[in-house]
């Protein structure tokens, strides 16, 4: 991708394999090691020089350089050094062979180096491996794997992909429909179409056929793979997919997942830095900024330490400005993102739904029968309640106070406690008075939970918003607008206050209109800041979310900036949360969301108001398209994030069981 070279390791000018060879043993030599020397040394390096060191070193010594280098160092230090003495191939052949030995198998491993190498790569590494190992990779990794993944694994192994200038433009459209027609259009899928297609054409050929796909499917060939393929053939179809679409893109996310998060998985780290070095690092990094908001080199810095950071500092090559110029070809992957946003018809699905042969007089009955006499049946109270759609609750509620003469929500208060109780009267109110109380209690008291309002206002449509302004009215006795106005101020207030009107335009993307808001938001970029926050409030906040994309999808062509790049450099505090917010939802809400009930529940305690409003607000919505987003960045499923993750304190027991009930299952 790109033109140039767009690695961050060179050959080293004036280059002495002798006088290299000979600072390498001086550094080594006697009690402890210069491993100061050494990292320098062998980081400036390129591989082909690397290579004629070690002969230089036997020529010189007598000795293999990797085998002293191993003797003398330690931990990750030594084994990244040693790694980056090993040509590329053989570096290759070792990490396969590492992934296939022992009882079990690094399928994440074979996935990344086989998805993302050239056939030219893909024919060394399998030269290398007979060599180092005197075996053959195919049946190593036919012994080793199995079903669709290992067939798909074996067709990547030959390397025979049609070379990136080719393209069959009479079956462009073809190839789509046939796409198509073996997953999204039948029951069931035709896996042995995907491996044809996706393990021989060109990535040329195949960026035109994901083109041709999103229209006819009005869904990216990423989302289709996902629901209709599984397991590792579905991580190893979603990286192929990915490394068409940019390898740099698929690296960046590898690196992000490898270090966030506790503990570091420093064999994928180790693996990409060596590996990419010499290729796309450049290009990699300006990737990692552009999905993650910070650089590579400072997630570096912050998850590693000692020789070991500074060796893949070293190979990073710098820092990048989080506010500057994309790269030509990172400013293509922008657009090209917001496109696929733009063209994505994405179907809404909650996890919750109503319950067939309902029955509100049996759980009216039932529910007074848990609440009666000593102690308080949780089990069914749940049972009834988050499996219940928020209708038939409503109907519940009704009926137990026709046939009992009681208030439910005061009985349910009185007999449950803590999270439990907060989670099933969320439950049980309607979507507005919901709502309407979560904005209340992010206002009340001391301090202000911004946090809370945005989320609240920038995920919320007109309807529900206005909804909630008038549930807000009737509890509380006190417009929202006014609420707000007394517990915000500045700028932070009137973009909350414009959001709280309900009143954004719900209408599809006018282009040429989308064209003026791009070219009045990179003017605004320039000019004094309250008059870029009218014109950023003006736009952001009004504009529908289709036309937005749009918007921010042209942003980039006109400024050769990414729009939340701005935002982060530009803005401060709530403002630019506030504004980040809308970018983000506007891009991918469920997304975002899965992004909130990530932090909700990650390091030292749990917020569980943010827990608790998200699985309820969106239960009957689109929590099983959050459940996707989170398995799909954070590398766990929601499910398995709650049971496991969120188990400080009061999030156990009744209340786990009631959020994992709203989850609706595992990914």
């Amino acid at each position: 991708m790109g033109k140039g070279f767009r690695g961050t390791v060179a050959d080293f000018p004036d280059f002495d394999a002798n006088g290299d060879a000979e600072a390498l043993y001086n550094a080594m030599k006697g009690f402890g090691s210069d491993k100061e020397a050494i990292l320098d040394l062998v980081t400036s390096r390129s591989n082909g020089q690397r290579q004629e060191i070690r002969s230089a070193y036997k020529s010189l010594y007598g000795k293999d350089l990797i085998e002293d280098l191993k003797y003398e160092l330690t931990g990750k230090f030594e084994r990244l050094i040693v790694s980056l003495m090993r040509p590329p191939a053989y570096h290759d052949a070792k990490e396969i062979k590492d992934a296939i030995k022992g009882a079990g198998t690094d399928e994440k491993c074979l996935i990344e180096i086989l998805a993302s190498r050239t056939n030219q790569q893909i024919h060394d590494l399998v030269a290398a491996y007979n060599d180092a190992y005197g075996r053959d990779i195919e049946q190593d990794i036919i012994g080793d794997t199995s079903g669709h993944f290992k067939k798909m694994l074996v067709v990547l192994l030959q390397g025979t992909r049609e070379d990136d200038g080719v393209v069959h433009e009479e079956v462009i459209e073809e190839d789509a429909q046939a796409l198509y027609a073996a997953g999204e259009e039948q029951w069931g899928t035709d896996e042995s179409i995907f491996i044809m297609l996706l393990g021989n054409r060109s990535v040329t050929h195949l960026q035109l056929v994901f083109d041709e796909y999103q229209k006819i499917a009005e869904k990216s060939i990423e989302d289709s793979i996902k629901s209709e393929l599984s397991g590792d053939f579905e991580r190893l179809m979603l990286a192929v997919v990915q490394c068409i679409r940019s390898r740099p893109m698929f690296f960046a996310k590898r690196l992000y997942k490898s270090m966030k998060g506790l503990g570091t998985a420093d064999n994928t780290l180790i693996r990409i830095m060596i590996s990419r070095s010499e290729i796309d690092m450049l290009d990699i990094r300006e990737c990692f900024r552009l999905r993650y908001e910070k650089s590579l080199h400072n997630m570096i810095q912050d998850d590693t330490s000692g020789e070991y950071k500074r060796t893949l500092l070293k190979l990073c090559g710098g820092d990048d400005d989080i506010a500057g110029e994309f790269f030509p070809e990172a400013a293509q992957i922008a657009y090209k993102m917001w496109e696929i946003s733009a063209m994505t018809k994405v179907q809404l699905r909650g996890t919750v739904r109503p319950i067939s042969d309902f029955d509100p007089g049996s759980d009216a009955q039932d529910l007074r029968k848990a609440m009666k006499g000593f102690g308080t049946d949780e089990d069914t109270i749940i049972e009834i309640v988050a499996k219940r759609s928020n209708e038939q609750r409503q109907e519940i509620r009704h009926v137990f106070k026709s046939i009992l003469g009681r208030d439910l929500m005061a009985d349910l208060k009185s007999e449950l406690s803590k999270n439990l109780c907060r989670l099933i009267m969320g439950l049980m109110m309607t979507p507005a008075e919901f709502d309407a109380k979560m904005m209340k209690k992010a206002m009340e008291g001391a301090g202000t939970d911004e946090h809370a309002l945005i989320e609240i206002l920038v995920t919320r449509s007109n309807q529900e918003i206005q909804d909630m302004c008038a549930a807000y009215k009737k509890a509380f006795k006190k417009n929202l607008e006014d609420a707000i106005r007394s517990d915000t101020s500045g700028h932070f207030c009137r973009i909350l206050v414009s959001l709280a009107q309900g009143a954004r335009d719900e209408g599809p993307a006018d282009m040429g209109r989308a064209e003026e808001d791009a070219q009045a938001l990179a003017d605004a970029c320039n000019a004094e800041s309250d008059e870029m926050m009218d014109k950023f409030m003006s736009i952001l906040c009004t504009r529908s979310f289709p036309h937005l994309r749009r918007v921010f999808q042209e942003f980039v062509r006109c400024s050769n900036k990414d729009i939340e790049q701005i935002i982060k450099k530009e803005m401060s505090g709530d403002i630019k949360n506030a504004m980040y917010a809308i970018v983000r939802s506007v891009k991918n809400q469920p997304s975002y969301l899965a992004d909130r009930l990530y932090k909700a529940m990650k390091g030292l305690g749990t917020d569980d108001r943010a827990l608790i409003r998200i699985m309820v607000s969106r239960s009957e919505i689109d929590l099983f398209n959050i459940r996707k987003e989170f398995k799909d960045t954070h590398d766990t499923s929601l499910h398995d994030f709650i049971q496991v993750e969120a188990l400080v304190g009061d999030t156990s027991g009744d209340y786990r069981k009631t959020l994992l009930i709203l989850c609706g299952g595992e990914d």
